[in-house]
């Protein structure tokens, strides 16, 4: 594997397992940040594999999956999902709205962002 997609996909690992760290104590609004670097880590990842040049210095989940000709890969459960966790990225570090967002994040809700961002970034690996 390429150095730099490696190197993406390593980031991308250790942010999932912080996302879980978060979790077990219960950080809500960080699970749901963490969740997205995971993500935008692993499109780093495979946008490096597929257009075999630095990814864009971007947190848009959706451009950087345009960008690297992959959205379109997606299926649509897997768009809404993106759709879900990209303004976590935004809120989590200017919770202009905390309260909201961290009643929205229950418990429950956390449990099923980590497991549907750990199959998203699965699929990404089998990209790979």
């Amino acid at each position: 594997m390429d150095k730099k997609v490696k190197y993406w996909i390593e980031l991308s690992d250790y942010d999932l397992e912080t996302a879980e760290a978060m979790y077990r104590t219960k950080r809500f609004l960080y699970v749901g940040f963490m969740c997205h670097q995971t993500i935008e880590k692993a499109f780093k990842s495979l946008y490096t594999h597929k257009i075999n040049e630095t990814a864009p210095f971007s947190h848009s989940l959706s451009y950087l999956a345009k960008k690297g000709y992959f959205y379109n890969d997606f299926t649509d459960f897997q768009k809404d999902f993106i759709d879900q966790v990209e303004p976590l990225n935004i809120e989590a570090r200017y919770p202009s709205h905390k309260e909201r967002l961290l009643k929205s994040l229950t418990d429950a809700k956390c449990i099923e962002i980590i497991k549907e961002t750990r199959k998203l970034q699965q699929w990404i690996k089998e990209k790979l």
